[in-house]
């Protein structure tokens, strides 16, 4: 039995369709679902009794499970629980343009970046749909505030589960679901050429982020596994094809590690390798955990790195520190509970 989030409205109506049913059945699922909130099909009160009784036995509406919340001042981390027993988890971020949540795509991670404690533990198995859905509609629910804006960047490589991260982003998107504008939503990948080729050929205005962290594969081998896959010149190759396609910048995403990956040579390696693309660097302060060795730069050499980029001409931010007195680090939660 399916469950029924993984349906985008066209695959309801086709599949109704098939069973005899009108299209129109669909919008009043939807509409059920995701206007009023309504999981128990005997509940819809505008659908006849013997169609209640065939979603009854067609559909299931279970939902994940909300395990554990961990809360600081401006961000809430969840634990959820799966059907079968696997944990993943989402944070919830309070921003002054408002409510963000990232989200996993996977239990586990095969990607391997050796200062991320998701890839610590190997990939289980791929998210379906419906699993990273739930994700945004529990914590929307548990707060009983609309989500603003999506970002898949939490347990596993969303490009590694491609079709389902596809079929989320547009349903998520999808004014009758929860309407989250395109621009709103933000992909990350560590750089899996061929995906970011076939993302591109979609032509979303999605956003789409890229985890660099290091300026040179040599370094860049030293810390992500990727790296031995696709090189540099590959990688900003499938760029450069995305923002011909597009038209979008990119984000560069770099953990600043002490001592591995923080140097001022680092940073104008960094500026040198970027010049030609349409990109902005956001810096982001590593969330240390106890079973991983690396340590966060320290904040005068962020501020070094910072200005130096700055200084070369180069957009960049350094990302806010969410949640350093909980479990926020990617994967850190589930990991302590497993």
């Amino acid at each position: 039995m399916e469950n029924i989030f993984n349906f985008t409205k066209i695959e309801l109506e086709s599949f109704l369709v098939q069973k005899g049913y009108k299209k129109f059945l669909a919008s009043q699922i939807f509409n059920w679902l995701y206007e009023k909130k309504e999981y128990d099909f005997a509940k819809f009160t505008n659908v006849k009794k013997e169609t209640v009784e065939f979603l009854k036995n067609t559909f299931d509406t279970s939902f994940i499970e909300i395990a554990k919340v961990e809360e600081d001042k401006d961000v809430k981390k969840f634990l959820f629980s799966l059907k079968d027993g696997q944990k993943i988890e989402s944070v919830l971020m309070y921003h002054n343009y408002g409510l963000s949540v990232c989200i996993s795509s996977q239990v586990g991670c095969n990607m391997g970046c050796k200062f991320c404690e998701s890839g610590r533990l190997k990939k289980v198995r791929d998210l379906e749909t419906y699993e990273m859905l739930q994700q945004v509609i529990a914590i929307g629910n548990y707060i009983n505030q609309k989500i603003d804006s999506v970002v898949i960047m939490g347990i596993g490589e969303p490009f590694d589960n491609y079709d389902n991260v596809i079929k989320f982003i547009n349903l998520i998107n999808d004014p009758k679901v929860l309407a989250i504008g395109a621009r709103h939503i933000t992909v990350s990948t560590c750089g899996l050429v061929p995906k970011i080729k076939a993302f591109a050929d979609l032509g979303l205005q999605i956003n789409l982020a890229l985890s660099l962290h290091a300026p040179t594969d040599e370094k860049r081998k030293q810390i992500m596994n990727i790296a031995n896959a696709y090189s540099l010149k590959e990688v900003f190759a499938a760029l450069k094809y995305y923002q011909e396609k597009t038209k979008r910048r990119v984000t560069i995403e770099y953990i600043m590690l002490d001592k591995i990956n923080d140097t001022q040579d680092d940073a104008l390696t960094l500026a040198k390798l970027i010049k030609n693309y349409n990109v902005y660097v956001n810096l982001i302060p590593y969330n240390e955990t106890k079973n991983i060795e690396f340590k966060a730069s320290k904040q005068t050499q962020i501020d070094l790195f910072y200005n130096t980029l700055k200084k070369s001409g180069v957009d960049v931010t350094v990302r806010h520190k969410f949640g350093d007195k909980i479990s926020a680090a990617c994967g850190q939660l589930r990991s302590k509970e497993i």
